[in-house]
């Protein structure tokens, strides 16, 4: 096995190993240009992947907190000139339909440009590397790369309303009806009964527990309560005489519930 040591580059140098073999960051990645002038400075190298995007690679040989609003400045000048930058690299394969990309390249990243990352709205990849030197061949210097996963937003928890399971019943005469009965059901045990919107229904609780769902239809809605045998039943809301019908039943399980007849 050769003997290899890992060493410091200067930045010229890490372009230099990008611009030889960017495949070694991704297969398939192929080299463009590198230095190319925009309005913002020189973008470092710019590469073309497997499938016809371009690709801004932000190279640094240190943390670098800067380097992601360089990379974004150098990626607003590609995506602006994705036409132009086709015809003039013809012999490239870019597909200007594609959707460029932003790869930083650096030894590390920071806490807080990682955190930076999260409310951006780019293909961002990141790449730390190595360099080795073997011991062999001292002029024999390859950049090892490893990708890291970007930081992405927590999904942010879902509110439902119940003004939202409301209005999806069009009728109007459905939907007041539906209304007055969450707040009948709610007299019946005051602040102990809760009216909750789920995702596609309205659960009512009584200390708790569910003791009816309300399910919205177009022209309509479905009762949900539980039978003498404890099995959960619906029941088609189409006017005041079917609700007339299945309220009694649902009063029914209210009161087990509160008189502890329901374990």
């Amino acid at each position: 096995m050769r003997k290899y040591k890992v060493i410091d580059v200067s930045e010229a140098q890490l372009e230099d190993l990008v611009r030889r073999a960017p495949e070694l960051i991704e297969e398939g990645l192929r080299f463009v240009d590198h230095q190319a002038l925009t309005g913002s400075g020189r973008l470092d190298v710019l590469l073309v992947d497997s499938g016809g995007a371009l690709v801004v690679a932000e190279l640094k040989v240190g943390e670098d907190d800067g380097m992601l609003g360089q990379g974004i400045d150098y990626y607003d000048y590609v995506v602006r000139s994705l036409d132009g930058l086709a015809q003039a690299y013809g012999q490239h394969g870019i597909d200007p339909k594609q959707e460029p990309r932003l790869f930083l390249v650096a030894p590390s990243f920071s806490v807080t440009l990682l955190n930076r990352i999260k409310w951006v709205n780019l293909r961002i990849s990141l790449f730390t590397f190595q360099c080795i030197q073997f011991e062999d061949a001292i002029d024999e210097i390859v950049a090892v790369y490893k990708e890291i996963a970007a930081p992405t937003l927590p999904p942010r928890p879902v509110v439902h309303r119940l003004d939202d399971r409301y209005d999806y019943i069009t009728d109007a005469g459905m939907r007041a009806m539906a209304q007055r009965l969450v707040a009948q059901m709610k007299e019946w045990g005051h602040e102990r009964v809760v009216a909750e919107a789920t995702k596609y229904d309205i659960s009512v609780k009584v200390s708790g527990r569910v003791f009816a769902y309300v399910s919205p239809r177009r022209k309509h809605f479905v009762l949900y309560t539980n039978d003498a045998e404890g099995k959960w039943i619906s029941y088609p809301i189409n006017s005041q005489a079917d609700l007339e019908a299945v309220v009694p039943l649902i009063r029914t399980y209210f009161d087990r519930i509160t008189a502890g007849r329901i374990m």
